[in-house]
């Protein structure tokens, strides 16, 4: 199964605005719909506790979208940020991926982290260095990567290298990570 090309072809039909998505919840909503339209075999579901698959120690417990059958399973985490707070998202997305990476390795086949952001600062802006350097610039996800603002004790450690490459056009621009 190649979901990166199914949520690729989601994402075209965003753009090109034969669906329209408006929060996050929205984007889970029809992605899951789309999904599920494509993938008849497996069972699509939203915010999924890990405890269903028996998984209790991941940094997050609610996958926002989950797709299984008997013999397989994947996992989709969605962020749509709209309320600025760039560092703060910007972390939350590094989060998610730490989770996929957890998930992964206790028997996920696949996972995969999507954003769709509307507000070029996500991706565009003067500051390059810190979390920006991650989604405003070419520098790899990995590492020990600390919190930016707030109190800055939390740190996520992230195992493997990622890179965030944006597509879109001028109102809209998402990624996709597979882990």
């Amino acid at each position: 199964m190649n979901l990166v090309t199914l949520m690729n072809s989601f994402m075209k039909l965003i753009l090109e605005e034969k669906i329209e998505v408006y929060n996050e919840f929205s984007l889970q909503h029809e992605l899951g719909i789309f999904l599920r339209n494509e993938l008849t075999n497996y069972k699509i579901q939203f915010e999924r506790n890990t405890k269903f698959f028996n998984i209790n120690t991941t940094i997050k417990h609610e996958m926002d979208i989950v797709i299984y059958n008997e013999s397989e399973k994947y996992a989709i985490e969605l962020k749509y940020p709209q309320n600025g707070q760039y560092p703060e998202q910007m972390f939350s997305c590094i989060k998610d991926i730490k989770f996929m990476e957890e998930l992964k390795e206790q028997g996920f086949k696949d996972t995969y982290c999507l954003t769709l952001v509307s507000d070029k600062n996500f991706y565009s802006g003067k500051k390059k260095d810190g979390i920006y350097s991650f989604f405003r610039g070419q520098k790899l996800i990995q590492g020990t990567i600390i919190k930016p603002t707030g109190k800055k004790n939390e740190e996520i450690l992230i195992n493997n290298c990622y890179k965030v490459t944006w597509i879109g056009n001028n109102n809209l621009k998402y990624y996709i990570i597979k882990l």
